[in-house]
C-alpha cells in the first residue's frame, strides 16, 4: 500500500513541512468506507478529524423541523470544517457525514489536530483555509435555499455533483435529489422531463447526463 505521507501529499500539498509529515505519519490511520456508510452521525463526540483521498462523502444536517438539509460535498483533496470546531471545543456532532461512494479517508486523532495548531504554521494555515472555503460554500448554499427557484436548484446540485464525476454521468436517483433539495420527487421528476426536452439533461435509469 503506498505510504500514508505520499497518500497526504499527493492531495493535500500544503501539508509538506517535513517536521509535520514525521508527525502525521506516526498518528495517521487510513480508514476505508463503504457507499452508505456513516462517518459521522448527529451528537456524536467526534474523535478523529478527516482528510478524504478519494471517493465522495456527502455532509447535511437537520433542522428544528426535523428537514434535512444538504451542506456540501467532500471529495479528494477536502477535509470537514465542522470536524475542526467539534473535535477542538470537544462538542457533539451537529452534522452528518455519509459516504456516498467507496471512500479513502485519513483520520487525525482529535488530540494531534488540536496540538498541531499551536505547533504548525502549515496545519494552522490549512484549517483556517478550509473554514474560509466552506463558509463560502455555506453562504452559497443558503442563498440557493433562500433565494433559487427549483429549477435553478436543480441546475445548481447537478452541476456541483457533476464536478466529482470523471464521465460527467450523475449516478443518483430523483428520491435523493428530493432529500437533498428538501422537496418532492414528483416535483423532481417533473423538472427533470422538462429540462430533458430543453436538451439540458440525458435522463437514464438512476443516472443523470448534465449537457453542454
Amino acid at each position: 500500500m503506498q505510504a500514508i505521507s505520499n497518500l497526504l501529499l499527493d492531495k493535500f500539498h500544503d501539508l509538506s513541512d517535513p517536521e509535520f509529515i514525521r508527525d502525521f505519519e506516526s498518528v495517521a490511520q487510513i480508514q476505508k468506507v463503504k457507499q452508505g456508510e456513516m462517518i459521522i452521525d448527529y451528537g456524536d463526540f467526534i474523535s478523529f478529524v478527516p482528510l478524504v483521498i478519494s471517493g465522495l462523502i456527502k455532509v447535511s444536517r437537520t433542522n428544528e423541523e426535523d428537514r434535512e438539509i444538504l451542506l456540501y460535498f467532500l471529495s479528494g483533496g477536502d477535509t470537514c470544517a465542522s470536524s475542526f470546531s467539534c473535535c477542538m471545543i470537544k462538542k457533539r456532532s451537529e452534522i452528518q457525514a455519509i459516504a456516498e461512494e467507496d471512500s479513502t479517508l485519513i483520520a487525525i486523532p482529535m488530540e494531534a489536530a488540536d496540538r498541531w495548531m499551536s505547533e504548525y504554521k502549515v496545519w494552522r494555515d490549512f484549517v483556517f483555509s478550509n473554514y474560509d472555503q466552506k463558509m463560502y460554500q455555506l453562504i452559497d448554499t443558503i442563498d440557493r435555499l433562500a433565494f433559487s427557484q427549483l429549477d435553478q436548484k436543480l441546475i445548481d446540485y447537478l452541476e456541483d455533483r457533476s464536478r466529482f464525476t470523471d464521465d460527467g454521468v450523475i449516478h443518483v436517483t430523483h428520491s435523493v435529489i428530493a432529500h437533498d433539495l428538501n422537496v418532492s420527487r414528483e416535483a423532481v421528476s417533473r423538472m427533470l422531463k422538462k429540462m430533458e426536452n430543453q436538451g439540458m439533461v440525458t435522463l437514464e435509469r438512476n443516472s443523470i447526463t448534465l449537457n453542454d
